[in-house]
């Protein structure tokens, strides 16, 4: 007893010190539970004839993993009796022949003790071939005409085979001792580890281990991160978390800015629009042989439909007066790019001699065009200067 009590602390031992720095994936209630069943035979462990004394054994096993290395399993055999079971106490034999099919049963709690990972370790799935450490007490009874009950103590050592692409299924050849411990008659009723009240079995059994919370049908490993990996990534975060405020600040003052420009538009515009076209026309006449002006929008070259009168006065002009050649001049107002405002004045320009073609049928070799850029000259007002104004050249 001092010996197994001293191999087992010994055991546990080893199995902390292989247990620090692995990350396995917590193990709930309902993960890690197997059944299985097993077959085999057994013969007295003292003073038998293995022949003439071997008896058939079949059981079923319930069992959980709590760790990679430690479990507890609950094992229900039935021993089916050929020949009497020998006993001796005091000297004296005792043969018991029950004389029924099943002679006993033995009930058993187990611990049980992965070596392979205790000493191995794990790697994130069993290996292909394990060796299982088991061992715990049971209560057996005994049937027939001397019925007995008796505390029994079991050891066994499992080699075992985990099948599957999952290994869900594990095969295994167990060697056991079983010894009959304490009775319950004079027979046995003293607590003794004998092999004189020993059977000696070998089985073969297969068991299958259910799906676990993890998807899997046994343990897996968990990645870890080092405390400077996760410190660098959390530094990685911390920066774009900057970089994406800065961003947003950015975005809104440049959305605020916009927002005021075309506030300043919409009202530049308005004003545009309200001023008096007779006052736009009595100006015009300090740069323009001919009087009517054409008005256009901020960036816009199409003309306004209020500014047709002026082109009308225009057309009238040149059916009165059949010698008349007419230079239509484009302008823009002094913002923005030079360049884009002199393709806009060249645009203005080409925009009133195609109505005065199209609308009013004047020849269009009567009609020049020229886009003079952008001018603050023509007028006081800035915006007054989108203009196309008109010259007679043989004035």
């Amino acid at each position: 007893m001092k010996k197994i009590a001293m191999i087992m602390a010994a055991v546990a031992f080893s199995a902390s010190v292989s247990a620090q720095g692995t990350a396995v994936i917590p193990n709930k209630v309902g993960d890690n539970i197997y059944v299985g069943a097993n077959l085999g035979a057994s013969a007295p462990g003292k003073k038998y004839s293995v022949l003439q004394n071997l008896s058939p054994e079949f059981g079923v096993r319930i069992g959980k993993n709590f760790g990679t290395v430690f479990g507890l399993a609950i094992d229900a055999n039935m021993h089916f009796a050929s020949t009497p079971d020998n006993y001796y106490f005091d000297g004296k034999h005792y043969a018991l022949d029950t004389k029924t099919f099943v002679d006993n049963t033995n009930i058993s709690l187990l611990g049980t003790a992965n070596f392979s990972n205790m000493f191995g370790g794990y790697k994130g799935e069993p290996r292909n071939f394990e060796v299982i450490g088991l061992g715990g007490f049971g209560w057996a009874h005994r049937f027939g005409d001397y019925e007995l009950e008796f505390l029994t103590s079991k050891v066994a050592l499992d080699f075992a085979w985990n099948l599957g692409e999952e290994k869900a299924v594990q095969v295994y050849v167990e060697p056991s001792i079983n010894f009959n411990i304490l009775g319950s008659e004079q027979v046995l009723n003293v607590l003794d580890y004998h092999m004189m009240y020993s059977n000696i079995a070998l089985k073969v059994g297969v068991n299958y281990k259910f799906k676990n919370s993890n998807g899997k049908h046994n343990f897996t490993i968990e990645k870890l991160r080092d405390q400077e990996e996760i410190d660098g990534l959390m530094s990685k975060i911390n920066e774009l978390r900057n970089k994406m405020t800065e961003n947003e600040a950015r975005a809104n003052r440049a959305l605020t800015e916009q927002e005021a420009e075309i506030n300043r538009l919409k009202k530049e515009l308005e004003e545009c629009k309200n001023k008096p076209a007779t006052v736009v026309e009595q100006v015009v006449k300090q740069t323009a042989n001919l009087q009517p002006t054409v008005v256009f929008g901020q960036g816009k070259s199409a003309v306004d439909k209020s500014q047709e009168a002026n082109i009308s006065l225009i057309a009238n002009y040149m059916r009165k007066h059949k010698d008349a050649r007419v230079k239509i001049l484009g302008y823009a107002s002094p913002e923005g790019n030079p360049e884009l405002n002199q393709k806009l004045s060249e645009a203005r320009a080409n925009a009133v001699k195609d109505i005065l073609v199209k609308k009013y049928k004047i020849s269009a070799d009567r009609l020049e065009t020229e886009g003079l850029g952008a001018t603050d000259k023509l007028f006081d007002e800035v915006e007054f200067n989108r203009v196309a104004t008109f010259n007679d050249l043989n004035k």
